[in-house]
């Protein structure tokens, strides 16, 4: 069941920002899914996480800030308890850590301008429409992107099932 997740998390990531685009949200939505934990507001509140944020590249890569969103909605500290005198915060801290490893081991970088350095040869200012089709031209939201969102994907679903965050993936 936990490989299967970890694979339908990957491949809905890759799919989902092939169709729709906006990484911060695919890998999100992707996570949900998998998971079974759809949340409106959390997908919402991604939005402006695509493209390093406000698509100007030199912010955490969107696939990687939405997917932490995602893991603070299953273990991050409750606004109920925010002196959160259990240390909850510090689990998370962890596991994000975990998560980042994974990022540096592969990109060498968390940054949305040092990924696509890394897998297109150089970054591209997403919010300059000129500069948003060479980057789509280069073959960014048909191959690159996709499988950055679907690692992404992979990497939280795997943390999350090894951690026993959730009873039972679908």
């Amino acid at each position: 069941m936990a490989e299967k997740a970890v694979e339908k998390a990957y491949e809905l990531g890759k799919h989902y920002e092939k169709t729709y685009r906006g990484c911060s949200q695919c890998v999100i939505a992707a996570l949900q899914d998998v998971f079974d934990k759809r949340n409106d507001d959390i997908f919402k509140a991604g939005t402006g996480l695509a493209g390093g944020s406000a698509m100007a590249c030199d912010g955490s890569c969107g696939a990687y800030a939405g997917a932490i969103m995602f893991l603070g909605s299953l273990v991050g500290r409750e606004r109920d308890n925010f002196s959160d005198p259990e240390g909850i915060r510090f689990k998370t801290h962890q596991l994000v850590g975990k998560f980042r490893q994974k990022f540096i081991d592969e990109y060498g970088s968390v940054v949305c301008r040092n990924i696509q350095t890394k897998v297109l040869g150089r970054y591209y200012y997403l919010a300059d429409p000129d500069e948003y089709e060479k980057f789509h031209n280069a073959g960014a939201h048909d191959i690159h992107c996709p499988e950055v969102v679907g690692k992404a994907a992979r990497w939280m679903a795997e943390i999350i099932l090894g951690e026993n965050l959730v009873p039972q993936a679908k």
